[in-house]
Formats: C-alpha cells, structure tokens, sequence
C-alpha cells in the first residue's frame, strides 16, 4: 500500500473526532454503504429520545407537551432551510423522498394534458422518473428522456436541451447520481429549463450528503433530500419554492391547514424524527468544530458552519476516493464506471470473471460493507450496459477514514488473485 499512502491527507478534517460519535462503528465493520444510509452519530439518537420520551403532544403554544411539538417543527424547518440555504416556508416533510415525489408530482400534473411534455433523465434514480412518468401517462402528457454518456458517466446539459420545447412543463434531475456520483451541471440546466417556461424538479438525496448545498446557486425550483443520507434518521425533506407551492392545491383533509408548507404535509408530524434532523444538521455544521473558527469566522451562522463543514467534508472524502481509484485500477480485469469529472464520492465497480453479489457477500465476510445492484437506479444501470444487476458500489461517508479504505482494497485484492 505505499504508493497509496504517499497520497496527501486532509489535514482540516478530524476524522477520528467524527468517528467517536458513532456507536454502530464499535462493531468494528468497515461501511462503504453510506449512499443507502449512512451510520447515525449518538447525538441525533440523543435528540429523537429526549424529545420522544419527553412532553409530547400535537402542536400548540398552551402547554410545554405543545411547545415541544411546535418547536420540534419550527426547529427543523429551519435547520433544513440553513443546510440548502432556502427559506423555512418552503420546506415540506414526509415519510421519504419517493412518497414525497409521488404526491407532489400527482399534485403538479393536475395542471397538465395533452400536448405538454414532462423531461427525466436516464441518470437518476427511479424515485425521481417513475412518478413524473406515472403522473404524465394519467393526464396524457408526454415524457421524453434525457440521456448521458455511458462512457464518461457525463450528463451534459445539451442532452436536456435536445428534448426541451415549449411545451415542456416540468424538469427533473439529480443533483448527483446515487450510482456512480455524477453531478450535472445544475445552473446551466436550470437555465435551459427556465429559458421554456419549465419548473425544475432536483433530486438532491445523494447530493446533500457530500458538498455545500445552495439551493438558489443551483436554480432548482424544487429541491428534494433525506437525512438518513446525511447521519439523521429515516424521513425525508423537499424544498419548494413558496410562491410557486402557493400555485398547487393537493389533496388534504379539509380540517388541516390550508397555510404553505402544512397542506402538504399529511396527518401529525413525526416530531421526534424533526427533532433528529435538527440534530443531524447542528452534527453537519460541527463537523470541523476545531477549525471552522478559522474558516467561517468567530460566532458564524450555523449557514456559514455549514458551508465550511461540508466544504471540509468534501475534500476529505475526495482524498479518500483517489485513494481507493488508486488501489483498485491497479487490480486486473476491474471496471470503474465512475468517471465524470464532478462526482461524489461514489464507485460503481464490476469485475470481469466475477459475480458482484457474491464479491459483497465476500467483503462482508470480512465486516466490509459494500453492497451490489442498482440501487433503484435501473434506467441508469441499463444505460451503462449492467442490465438491473449494475455493480459493487462503494460509497464514502464522514466517518470513513484512511484505514478502511486501505481495509477495502487489500480485502478485494485478495479475493482477486
């Protein structure tokens, strides 16, 4: 492994600091499975306890049992709202990014027919194409594809514009692949997308996790992510711009608010799990506690902690994924599919001679957590010629450190000889 080590480290980033929040890593396994759910740091079990266990009831300003609900909400709206840089008004919560989609696009397409067009990618995920395709077959509007190149893994914004019209009504991509981290250039999308008319719909799942989300950068019109991606629990979040949710009407019960964000929010809010975002993010923001004084200056906003955090984050795990590029084009017969010049970090790996489920199995026999598949992402893995098996995914996360990499790529070293 010397040739690998002589790579630089990330010297702002204190990974052994991040790593004594997380109990599951006790264990002693290795996670490279942070794109399906990353490991949850004790803080955030703290957070979703206290506020379970504590006084609890549905929202209000009479009692501390309501205060503590409405608190739990307004605090997590505005935690979400800091981590993509948007306003609290337009964040909506819900069980997971698919169920939010879903009704959001059923909600969207009552405004379509027939003659209007809906534009989805072959690079996302499936939770990001089948309910715009669904809800457009329901009202007869046309879906057309964008494709990327399976060479490169890029997807470049002509491919958008070669399919956009004027009568394109709605456009949705990701903001980075959760199967091989390609990240399109979003700005210049949603310009192509504004330019007809088009509201832009960003899957931002895989995305948040990795880099400085800036919502009003990226010119996306929704935004959608999940905190059990980012260290929080099981739920999900998407950011619509307000004047635009202003314009939609979904179904709702008629004694439930009929305010912005609330009348897309379906029934009691899970307060314990708000409170466990809330947690997640402050963990986010902390991330270089040592050093982000320098970075983001004295009694700076949880926003600008934020932004140096994840700015940290993502060197560091850029290290980390040079180091395992490294170690494996060194192995024979493997394939990187991952290769667009912004990515997260995230590998899509194939082996001639080898089959990836049993490579997994192999890895977890050493307590190496590395799954295989497609990861829902089926148009994407039959693009890069996989069919719905697609590959071993090895997926990085803040807690992952230069001896697990080093773990990893000797562990598949040896299954490979």
């Amino acid at each position: 492994m010397t040739e690998i080590s002589e790579l630089p480290t990330t010297s702002s980033f204190e990974v052994d600091a991040v790593r004594a929040h997380f109990p599951a890593l006790r264990e002693g396994g290795a996670h490279f499975d942070g794109p399906g759910g990353s490991q949850t740091p004790d803080v955030v079990g703290q957070a979703i306890y206290d506020t379970i266990t504590g006084p609890l009831s549905n929202r209000g300003r009479t009692t501390a049992a309501e205060r503590n609900a409405e608190d739990a909400v307004a605090g997590c709206r505005t935690a979400v709202a800091d981590l993509l840089h948007v306003e609290p008004n337009g964040v909506i919560f819900g069980r997971s990014m698919t169920q939010l989609t879903f009704d959001l696009a059923r909600t969207i397409a009552r405004r379509w027919g027939p003659g209007d067009e809906v534009v989805v990618t072959r690079l996302d995920h499936d939770a990001n194409v089948r309910p715009w395709v669904l809800a457009a077959e329901r009202v007869g509007a046309t879906v057309r594809f964008a494709d990327f190149d399976p060479v490169t893994g890029e997807l470049d914004p002509t491919q958008i514009e070669r399919v956009l019209s004027p009568a394109t009504r709605l456009v949705a991509v990701t903001a980075a692949s959760n199967l091989i981290g390609t990240m399109p250039d979003l700005p210049a999308i949603s310009q192509l997308a504004h330019a007809v008319g088009a509201w832009l719909y960003v899957d931002g799942v895989h995305y948040t996790a990795h880099a400085p989300v800036d919502v009003q950068q990226l010119g996306a019109d929704f935004f959608a992510c999940s905190p059990y991606k980012f260290l929080g629990p099981h739920c999900a979040a998407v950011y619509g711009h307000p004047d635009i949710l202003e314009q939609l009407n979904p179904d709702k019960l008629l004694p439930s608010p009929n305010t912005v964000p609330e009348r897309f929010e379906l029934g009691t809010l899970p307060y314990e799990l708000m409170a466990g975002t809330t947690a997640a993010v402050d963990f986010l923001a902390d991330l270089t506690a040592g050093s982000h004084v320098g970075q983001a200056g004295p009694g700076a906003s949880r926003r600008d902690r934020l932004t140096a955090s994840m700015t940290a984050l993502e060197a560091h795990e850029e290290n980390l994924r040079r180091r395992i590029e490294s170690g494996l084009t060194a192995l024979p017969a493997v394939t990187i599919h991952s290769r667009a010049a912004r990515r997260t970090p995230t590998l899509l790996v194939t082996v001639d001679g080898h089959d990836v489920q049993q490579l997994s199995r192999a890895l977890a026999d050493r307590h190496i957590n590395a799954p295989a598949g497609a990861f829902y992402a089926y148009e994407a893995s039959r693009r890069l010629g996989l069919g719905t098996s697609g590959g071993l995914r090895i997926g990085l996360a803040p807690y992952n450190n230069t001896a697990d990499v080093d773990r990893l790529v000797d562990a598949l070293t040896a299954l490979l000889r």
